[in-house]
């Protein structure tokens, strides 16, 4: 791709629209600058015309075989590479992620296209089923049945504040809604304008590359709630992909809910990620233990949705250490500059309610760094065991590297706290050779919480891959049943299609008999390429 020029116009379908419902700039978070271009609010009028774009795309795209939609998917990932310098200039610019982490971001935004073109390629997310005729069968004989996975429609994908890339306009819910065959209309996050408009390019020259037709991606830009709602209330869009606040989600979702046909919403909403070190890896390693938790705490200046924001251990000489290293380095970690001003002054509001609080008291505070205009500083606090599960105040999500360490009073108590906890993405078990009993005690509780768990790791850190959930229990996510992350994720725009009888000539691709695309496959309750 020729380097790109920002304009400040939406993308709808193959034309450029500048909106005429007022106008937003990007923001540097480090020094507080306004950055240019001016971008143009949308409102319904895009709405409409994204979203009409979208249904007649559909008609075509959801026609369009794995190789097509993998082949697709590989030129957005070139195009993205194309233009890496630029985009790596506007990401830190625009957000104050440190550079080394956003070419990681766009790493893993262009290994997970490929990864779901693999998967299209691979052919096993049609979901065939064949159940032959048994003709004889007694007391009735069973028809010809024939099962596959069809695309819902088009989509609308919600970019995320602290993933400006992986979460993003071409992040895993574009990438696994476009491998599932559902156009997709994004609405930027106002964050980070420049970098949504480059990589909303890319796409969109790949559709052109690619011979689709332009409604199968337009990028839209709103204030607040009005454009995102009117979206989600279109009859045309089918299906939401989100990852924001529980507030954002939630409103999103009762749209959703209240449409005379209401669609699915899988908001990725919030998670403090609890951590439990059990006694004897406490003991084994209590200063390596508190310095690797400072580590995942302040990842990504904390600003990421499995940062470990919980820790619970029982009260020891073990944990006393532990909070001494952890305190070491959190007083050793300089601020860093957050997303934005609305996220940074929400963090100073969970860390004042923390620092407010009878039963809470402060372990260590980061130093303030350089002058940073929307500066995060790292902040550490302790509270009881019996505290914790009187108030559900200390359950909350703070959205930055602030952590709050639980002192259990036995270990008998944690079942009771695994039980008062909300649904998250993930939980955290060190464990030594010794606490191999209470862990499996844990376990299928746990089970019941999250939808990953980490044995002698940390949360911050999500592989892309076949085995990968991050998604888990509300509130965490609205629907708990799928991940956004990992090739899972494109079965939440796809839904089951069973034919009977069907003749041959008219059995799609994957249902015919011969099996001609080489698929695996159910057959008569066997999986296999027959």
């Amino acid at each position: 791709m020729s380097p790109v020029e920002l304009t400040g116009e939406m993308l709808i379908g193959a034309s450029d629209v500048f909106g005429s419902s007022g106008t937003f700039t990007g923001r540097d978070p480090r020094t507080g600058e306004d950055l240019k271009p001016v971008y143009g609010l949308g409102d319904r009028t895009e709405v409409e015309q994204a979203a009409g774009l979208a249904w007649d795309a559909f008609r075509s795209y959801r026609q369009t075989d794995g190789e097509t939609r993998a082949a697709f998917l590989d030129r957005i990932a070139a195009n993205l590479e194309a233009v890496t310098g630029e985009l790596v200039t506007r990401v830190v610019t625009e957000t104050g992620i440190a550079e080394p982490r956003v070419r990681g971001e766009l790493a893993r935004t262009v290994s997970q296209l490929r990864l779901f073109g693999r998967v299209l390629r691979e052919g096993s997310w049609i979901g065939a089923r064949i159940e032959p005729p048994l003709p004889d069968r007694k007391p009735l004989p069973r028809p010809d049945l024939r099962q596959r996975k069809i695309p819902l429609g088009p989509v609308a994908v919600f970019g995320a504040s602290n993933f400006p890339l992986a979460f993003s306009v071409a992040g895993g819910d574009t990438a696994s809604a476009l491998a599932a065959g559902c156009p997709v209309i994004v609405k930027a996050h106002s964050s980070h304008p420049g970098t949504s408009e480059i990589v909303g390019r890319a796409i969109r020259a790949a559709v052109a590359e690619s011979g689709l037709p332009e409604g199968v991606f337009s990028l839209l830009y709103g204030r607040g709630s009005k454009l995102g709602t009117a979206l989600v209330a279109d009859p045309r869009v089918r299906a939401v992909g989100f990852t924001g606040s529980r507030g954002g989600g939630l409103a999103l979702a009762a749209t959703a809910a209240a449409r005379p046909v209401p669609i699915p919403v899988y908001a990725e909403m919030s998670s403090v990620n609890p951590v439990f070190l059990l006694p004897g890896a406490l003991s084994d390693a209590p200063e390596d233990l508190g310095a690797a938790f400072v580590t995942s705490l302040t990842t990504g200046t904390g600003q990421l949705c499995t940062n470990p924001g919980l820790v619970f251990a029982v009260d020891s000489p073990a944990l006393e250490i532990f909070l001494e290293s952890a305190a070491a380095s959190v007083s050793a970690t300089p601020a860093a500059p957050m997303l934005s001003q609305s996220i940074c002054s929400a963090f100073s509001e969970g860390v004042q309610r923390y620092a407010a609080h009878p039963a809470v008291q402060p372990v260590a505070a980061g130093g303030p760094g350089e002058s940073i205009d929307a500066a995060g500083v790292t902040h550490l606090f302790t509270t009881t065991g019996s505290a914790f599960l009187a108030d559900k105040s200390l359950h909350e999500e703070v959205f930055g590297a602030a952590s709050l360490v639980v002192r259990i009073e036995d270990a008998s108590a944690l079942p009771l706290i695994v039980e008062a906890l909300e649904g998250q993405l993930t939980a955290t078990i060190h464990a030594g050779a010794a606490d191999l009993h209470l862990a499996g005690q844990l376990l299928p509780e746990l089970e019941l919480k999250v939808g990953r768990i980490i044995f002698n790791g940390w949360p911050t850190g999500v592989d892309v891959g076949q085995a990968m959930v991050h998604g888990g229990p509300y509130p965490s996510t609205y629907d708990g049943r799928s991940t956004s992350v990992g090739t899972l994720a494109i079965e939440r725009f796809l839904r089951p299609v069973a034919y009977q009888d069907l003749p041959e000539p008219l059995c799609p691709a994957g249902l015919d008999d011969a099996n001609e695309l080489g698929i695996f496959r159910q057959l008569d309750g066997t999986y296999g390429r027959a």
